[in-house]
């Protein structure tokens, strides 16, 4: 039986430390460091994301802002808060929550933050400057994915390593940063021919396409390590009992809610194969919000001098 990843005691101890950094700073007399938030509309899932990052920014000391403007909102009227938070000299960090509501342009407004405040890492500069292995406000998953395959102390020189999905906020970013420890990297997609071979392949699977269940426990190599990046509700019964097959808890919740959460992979049956999985949910996305927390204070330390 696999081991499994729990994010929360890793996001613990991240979040721990980035407490007692802003405090060793602040008690010199420096200001707390600050992170904006933009939420457009009403999403409920945003809505909890951004609640869960409120509530970090107060477990670690970081002041916390809010703009919620109306799902109605222009794509000049978005650009205009991000400009005037761009020009708040007390705010480090700015987060526009994603997705936007239809309509606007995510990547205009995610490209109109400063570099020096994209604490998601999500800006072309940020991105090309991992690209050449500089010191950057890096995307917080990947850095949160590397940060749980550290503290479990994986070396990941000469492994094979795939990863499944090729966004610019998660899959390629991710793919330069295990390259960047020495992995031999493949990164695998919908046109990816015999995609279970690939993933077979796999010392280190990372599973980041938002499809509930596609990856299957055949699919994994045999002790490999799985980072399941996907968060997916699924309210289909034939899906449910097709990917939560082996999984008697998923069922339950399914039969008491109507729906359930899940990753990319079902994990009950990577349990039987793989070596180590990351739960979903617990796994990879509490240290998400806590690498969102160390950007907030990187970009506030480059800010402020004490």
């Amino acid at each position: 039986m696999a081991q499994i990843l729990d994010g929360k005691v890793h996001a613990d101890r991240i979040l721990e430390q980035v407490a007692i950094a802003v405090q060793a700073r602040v008690s010199k007399g420096v200001r707390p460091p600050c992170l904006a938030v933009v939420l457009v509309g009403e999403d409920p899932a945003s809505q909890v994301y951004v609640r869960g990052k409120v509530a970090d920014c107060a477990r670690t000391g970081i002041r916390s802002i809010e703009r919620r403007p109306t799902a109605d909102l222009s794509q000049s009227e978005l650009n205009a808060i991000i400009d005037e938070l761009n020009a708040d000299p007390e705010v480090d960090g700015i987060l526009v929550q994603l997705p936007l509501p239809k309509g606007l342009n995510s990547k205009e407004a995610l490209h109109r933050i400063d570099p020096a405040k994209d604490v998601d890492g999500f800006h072309p500069m940020n991105q090309g400057l991992l690209l050449e292995g500089l010191p950057a406000l890096r995307p917080c998953t990947p850095t949160a994915c590397m940060n749980m395959l550290e503290a479990h102390g994986v070396d990941l020189k000469g492994k094979r390593a795939v990863v499944l999905g090729r966004s610019e906020i998660v899959g390629k970013p991710m793919a330069l940063m295990l390259l960047e420890k020495h992995a031999t990297v493949t990164i695998a997609h919908s046109r990816t021919v015999d995609l279970p071979g690939v993933c077979r392949e796999a010392d280190i699977l990372v599973a980041a396409v938002g499809q509930p269940g596609l990856v299957e426990g055949s699919w994994i190599k045999p002790g490999a390590i799985v980072i399941d990046v996907g968060i997916n509700r699924v309210e289909d019964p034939a899906l449910a009992q097709r990917i939560f097959a082996k999984d008697p808890k998923k069922q339950a919740t399914f039969a008491a809610k109507g729906a359930a959460t899940c990753g990319d992979v079902r994990t009950a049956e990577a349990m039987e194969v793989a070596s180590a999985v990351t739960p979903v949910p617990g796994g990879v996305g509490l240290l998400t919000r806590a690498g969102l927390m160390l950007n907030t204070v990187q970009a506030w330390e480059s800010r402020t001098s004490v």
